[in-house]
């Protein structure tokens, strides 16, 4: 009967002989993430809007520039280390960031600038953290696998990101603000663990030995993890310019960016506008991270390994594009807090639940140089090249007399670009995917 149960419960949950241990990893790992994260985006989002929303576009270039001499770093590391010790390098490098900042905080001189610091600290370790861990496991899972598991692998990030908040809540009074980021640190060195059961999980992999192409790629890849990428500290950005196809995802990735700083500069305002101290507005960004991870936990395990299947990866992309054009037409038209609240609740979701997925599964066809270095150069240095573009952009609309309405039917196009983009990717992907089996 234990069997019988068993065997439901891989079929319910799309797994395969031999993958469940290595979801289970992948699912702490992404829980372990996420929670580390979201125990410091509420006090993220609050330094944000206390400092002045004037001041974000600065904020949002500073954030640029890190990404700027982050990457080239990563490049380096990526060049002359296997994945089975750049990986724990990276996590541990920003775990001994947490702890420098705790450190920091403690000084009563220092805490302007280091919240400064902190904000755009913050804003590239989340991107880092969360594109390292994708880049990981489009090496350990190929396409198929992909299709069935990232959506559940990503239920666990989601998981982390309901933990995150809530002990956040749980601790902040009887431990205070600055030594939840010891908490975090914690939860990231317990995601380092995960990375290491992954990494021989990956290694220990036999090949299929009814499908000697598929045994030959295994076997390729487990001695891949055993050695350095090569290339150059800037391989990531030269290896997207020569692919119309890396080119494409950076165009996404554009589009993507703009649509979400300009939304994130409504929220601002907004924000700003409805509540007038800053704990109410902490409550409302908690209670909206709340109801954004409630709904993508939910769809995550429910919907999107179905939905991956049934509309491919050009259908599952193109779904929050179009939401998005819907809800910037929405937010023109009655530009207040419910309207905002409720979009942001289902754009956001949606991204987490489903594009996220989709947008990984666009690495599984490139070799793993790209995965690493291109992918992580366009989660990063692109995104963030976005967000510092649209920043300005936004403010100088701002400043040509648009209100929040007509800036929002400004993103009502970009939106339905971003839906044609994610179209031509997906379809892309398909036929790369079919040429490599």
């Amino acid at each position: 009967m234990e069997s019988g149960m068993r065997q439901r419960l891989m079929k319910w949950l799309k797994l395969e002989p031999g993958e469940g241990v290595a979801v289970a990893w992948a699912f702490a790992y992404f829980f372990l993430l996420l929670a580390s994260y979201y125990i410091l985006r509420p006090v993220r989002d609050e330094m944000g809007i206390a400092g002045g929303i004037a001041k974000l576009p600065w904020v949002f270039t500073g954030t640029f520039i890190a990404m700027l001499a982050a990457v080239p770093l990563f490049g380096f590391i990526t060049s002359r280390l296997p994945r089975r010790r750049f990986l724990p390098l990276v996590y541990g490098f920003f775990i001994l960031n947490l702890l420098l900042f705790h450190g920091a905080f403690q000084i009563e001189g220092w805490r302007e600038i280091t919240a400064r610091a902190f904000f755009i600290w913050a804003s590239v370790f989340n991107l880092f953290v969360v594109s390292v861990f994708w880049s990981f496991m489009v090496d350990i899972f190929s396409s198929a696998q992909g299709k069935r598991l990232f959506g559940l692998i990503a239920a666990g990030g989601t998981g982390g990101a309901i933990a995150g908040p809530s002990l956040t809540a749980l601790l902040v009074v009887p431990i205070g603000p600055m030594n939840l980021l010891l908490v975090s640190a914690l939860l990231l060195a317990g995601a380092v663990l995960c990375v290491r059961q992954l990494g021989l999980w990956s290694e220990r992999k036999a090949p299929a030995p009814q499908d000697g192409q598929a045994a030959q790629a295994q076997s390729a890849q487990a001695q891949g993890a055993q050695e350095a990428l090569g290339g150059s500290i800037l391989a990531g950005l030269t290896l997207i310019l020569r692919s119309p196809y890396l080119l494409g995802v950076a165009l996404f990735m554009l589009l993507f960016t703009t649509l979400s700083t300009f939304l994130y500069f409504e929220q601002a305002h907004i924000v700003a506008q409805s509540f007038g101290s800053p704990a109410e507005r902490t409550r409302f960004f908690a209670l909206l991270d709340l109801a954004v991870n409630t709904l993508t936990v939910l769809t995550q395990v429910l919907i999107t390994s179905r939905l991956l299947t049934r509309l491919g990866v050009a259908g599952s992309l193109a779904l929050v594009p179009l939401l998005s054009a819907l809800g910037f037409a929405l937010l023109a038209l009655t530009p207040v807090l419910a309207a905002l609240a409720g979009f942001q609740v289902l754009r956001r979701a949606g991204d987490y639940a489903i594009t996220r997925p989709a947008r990984e599964m666009l690495y599984t066809v490139v070799d793993r140089e790209a995965k690493y270095k291109a992918k992580n150069a366009l989660d990063t240095l692109v995104y963030r090249g976005g967000d510092a573009l649209a920043g300005w952009l936004f403010t100088g609309l701002k400043s040509l007399g648009l209100g929040l309405a007509a800036i929002a039917w400004v993103a009502v196009p970009i939106a339905l670009a971003w839906a044609a983009v994610s179209v031509w990717l997906g379809r892309r992907q398909a036929a790369l995917s079919r040429l490599g089996n």
